[in-house]
């Protein structure tokens, strides 16, 4: 009987004790682990490695983690895979420019090994789903979205989304002209309590709202609550 590959994730960090303390943690929990303290060399073990996850400093000498992620989002071979920024800049412009260059997470240092697994878990099993019912096609306007084969267009035009920008995008449609809260999105495409930053979900909707261009009114903001997509657009 054949089994099932682990899922394979890809660290990046310029100190070997944080790499050696990343893959010892997540190596525990039976994934497939290979690491990296030099930035430049990371496409290239990428495309060979072909991991599902992503986890990258920030703060490395020559090339940064906010560089390496913008190389990674331009290939079309990484452009969707998961990035979680790990990293001691805390400042919450850091985390919300993070963010907006496509990274899908964001852990500050000193960090909680056992968080970090559970947040690559988290966007593992957002990816995967249950595979027990067909998912169905959904619809806003201009906007298609094929869940089955993770595809979503505009006026017929297929749409650069990452993996979380087409889980939140998928969510707000399902749930068209019903307001979902900050913390509701967090829980459901994060898998966050409410604890979480909440800036997190505008700094997506915001890269989403780009990305749709003229139809960015589709999604609604509810002035202290959260968003909507309208339900007559």
């Amino acid at each position: 009987m054949k089994t099932q590959s682990p899922p394979k994730v890809l660290v990046v960090d310029d100190e070997a004790d944080v790499t050696a303390l990343v893959s010892y943690h997540l190596g525990n929990k039976g994934y497939d682990v290979e690491s990296l303290n030099d930035p430049h060399r990371v496409l290239n073990l990428a495309r060979k490695f072909l991991p599902n996850v992503f986890i990258l400093d920030v703060m490395m000498p020559d090339l940064s983690g906010i560089q390496l992620c913008r190389l990674l989002r331009n290939d079309s071979q990484f452009k969707k895979c998961p990035i979680i920024f790990l990293t001691a800049k805390t400042e919450e412009g850091d985390r919300i420019k993070g963010l907006e260059v496509g990274a899908d997470d964001y852990i500050c240092k000193p960090f909680s090994p056992r968080e970090l697994v559970l947040r690559v878990e988290g966007i593992l099993r957002r990816l995967e789903g249950s595979g027990e019912d067909l998912l169905p096609p959904l619809e806003a306007g201009p906007i298609k979205i094929d869940q089955e084969r993770h595809i979503a267009t505009l006026s017929k035009k297929k749409m650069d989304l990452t993996a979380t920008e087409f889980r939140l995008l998928s969510l707000l449609i399902e749930r068209r002209g019903r307001v979902q809260s900050r913390e509701q999105l967090l829980a459901n495409v994060w898998n966050y309590d409410s604890e979480m930053e909440t800036r997190t979900v505008d700094t997506h909707v915001r890269r989403i709202r780009e990305k749709l261009g003229k139809h960015a009114d589709l999604i609604e903001t509810i002035r202290g609550v959260g968003y909507r997509v309208r339900e007559d657009p």
